[in-house]
């Protein structure tokens, strides 16, 4: 299990192992007893990792899927894909950098991939407007999956996005219209579509690219209609209040998985994706592959009409007034 440089303050128990750990690794690996010592601290750091994220509350949850460690849609492309050639630009305006697209190959599998970047240095991340799309990055989208069904290619969305941009400039090129357009276009297209999200999945800015075959969630990532601080400045006015917020949106992926939001969640490695790029690109792939198998063999007006079908099931109503 890899340690981070950046840890969040419910992982302060953590430290101690991991300073003791270090210690012990650089002392004389020769000797039984440093050895018994390394392999002890090293048990109590897993044991006391799984503890803590095996209880992780709502807001905490929230914390680990924006952890700066996390990885990323670039991540992925280069763990995942034995090849990647990105396309650009949605032929009307620009070529947003919040949201990447492009033909790319996993195992036997050709695929259009369709994915949030947030950016890793801060000049990344302003280009990338810290993954929040705006209308072009949708337009974008919608141009590069319709591509993909017209040649039979089966779609994979990776969901990273605290949110669409919520810009004046967004607002006045169409961004409401723009994402609704892309969840009517994606419900009808006749070709396999898997959407993951990999870290934050908030508000339109996710469903934009999140209606497909198979919808999952990472272990540690969330999926919500609302940002929990969005939610707070609605209902209380103020940010402080994010916390309660992240508490009743219900977004953690258990919860997801128990009201029926979703189809699968991808268990993440022991403390967090951030941890261990490599077995979380693995498993993920695994995921991706299985998935790819199950739906690429079904005619295409089963594939929409199984689609429509598990969208319209989402929810729980009420078939007469609650009892007061």
């Amino acid at each position: 299990m890899a340690s981070t440089s950046y840890q969040l303050e419910f992982e302060v128990p953590l430290r101690a192992l991991q300073e003791r750990i270090h210690a012990l690794e650089a002392g004389d690996q020769n000797s039984a007893t440093v050895r018994d010592d390394l392999r002890a601290a090293r048990k109590a750091l897993l044991d006391k990792t799984r503890e803590i994220y095996s209880n992780l509350d709502e807001w905490q949850t929230v914390r680990v899927a924006r952890h700066p460690d996390r990885p990323m849609f670039t991540d992925y492309v280069d763990l995942i894909c034995d090849e990647f050639v990105e396309l650009h630009g949605d032929k009307f305006f620009g070529d947003d950098r919040a949201l990447r697209t492009g033909f790319a190959k996993i195992d036997e599998f050709k695929v259009m991939l369709v994915g949030h970047h947030k950016g890793k240095t801060l000049k990344e991340r302003n280009e990338c407007y810290f993954g929040c799309a705006h209308p072009e990055g949708y337009r974008k989208a919608m141009l590069k999956m319709k591509k993909a069904a017209k040649y039979g290619l089966p779609i994979i969305c990776l969901i990273d996005t605290p949110g669409a941009y919520p810009g004046i400039g967004a607002e006045e090129r169409g961004q409401a219209q723009v994402i609704a357009e892309s969840m009517l276009e994606m419900s009808r297209l006749g070709t396999p579509i898997i959407c993951v999200v990999i870290g934050e999945g908030g508000s339109g800015g996710a469903l934009g690219i999140g209606v497909g075959d198979r919808v999952a969630v990472l272990e540690f990532a969330y999926y919500s209609v609302i940002s929990p601080e969005g939610c707070a400045g609605i209902l209380w006015k103020s940010h402080d209040y994010a916390e309660n917020a992240a508490k009743a949106l219900k977004l953690t992926s258990r919860h997801l998985a128990r009201l029926g939001a979703i189809d699968d969640v991808i268990e993440e490695p022991t403390g967090g994706a951030h941890r261990d790029h490599y077995q979380m690109a693995a498993r993920l792939k695994m995921y991706l592959v299985k998935s790819l198998r199950e739906l690429c063999d079904k005619p295409k007006d089963q594939l929409v009409a199984e689609r429509y079908d598990k969208f319209r099931r989402i929810g729980q109503f009420l078939d007469e007034p609650a009892a007061v």
